[in-house]
């Protein structure tokens, strides 16, 4: 297989004569030009002559979706939500970065008016969320945590030690022992990669 020519608009590609023109093309004076810049594309669909046609390379942008899982860094919390930049959908990097918002009535499905923010996440968390909304005026994904399986998957201490999990709540420093409470994730086996 031949490597793909490039072109930009203007390029004369070839005569009427030899293909049949496609998208990304235009017709003048019995030539075919590019319209486009990429890549020139030559295929063959069962006519009597070729059809060209000019592609951009274009890598399809990921966007988190309602219902989708996520994994995002938290990057501050307040008494009423905490603030996240979301960096995976289910496994896949995103290129652009995407804000989200965890309220406190969606940290936990039961007792949600006892959830204390600063007991849940603290920023540079690590944790899997899914998409409840596509937000409001200021871009923001809104977030949930209330499932077992969603909640804080990395944590570091204050000493600098990527934390242990305990409990659902809490957290331990395996340098000091000392334990913080965190909304703790139950990673299912599938997700743990060794």
């Amino acid at each position: 297989m031949s490597p793909m020519k490039l072109c930009v608009p203007g390029d004369k590609l070839c005569s009427v004569e030899d293909c049949t023109p496609g998208t990304g093309v235009y017709l003048r004076h019995g030539y075919i030009y590019s319209s486009l810049a990429g890549y020139v594309l030559k295929k063959n669909e069962g006519e009597e002559l070729p059809v060209i046609s000019v592609v951009r390379e274009t890598e399809t942008q990921l966007l988190p979706d309602v219902g989708a899982i996520v994994t995002c860094k938290v990057t501050s919390i307040n008494p009423r939500f905490a603030k996240v930049h979301i960096l995976y959908v289910g496994s896949t990097p995103l290129k652009d970065r995407f804000r989200g918002t965890i309220r406190k009535e969606d940290v936990r499905a039961t007792e949600k008016d006892k959830v204390e923010m600063y007991k849940c996440f603290r920023p540079g968390d690590i944790v899997l969320a899914k998409v409840i909304s596509l937000g409001d005026v200021q871009s923001n994904y809104l977030l949930t945590t209330a499932e077992n399986e969603l909640g804080v998957v990395v944590a570091h201490s204050e000493a600098g030690a990527q934390m242990v999990p305990n409990s659902w709540c809490e957290m331990q420093c395996p340098l000091t022992h000392g334990k913080e409470f965190r909304k703790v994730a139950r990673v299912q086996p599938e997700y743990l990669h060794a």
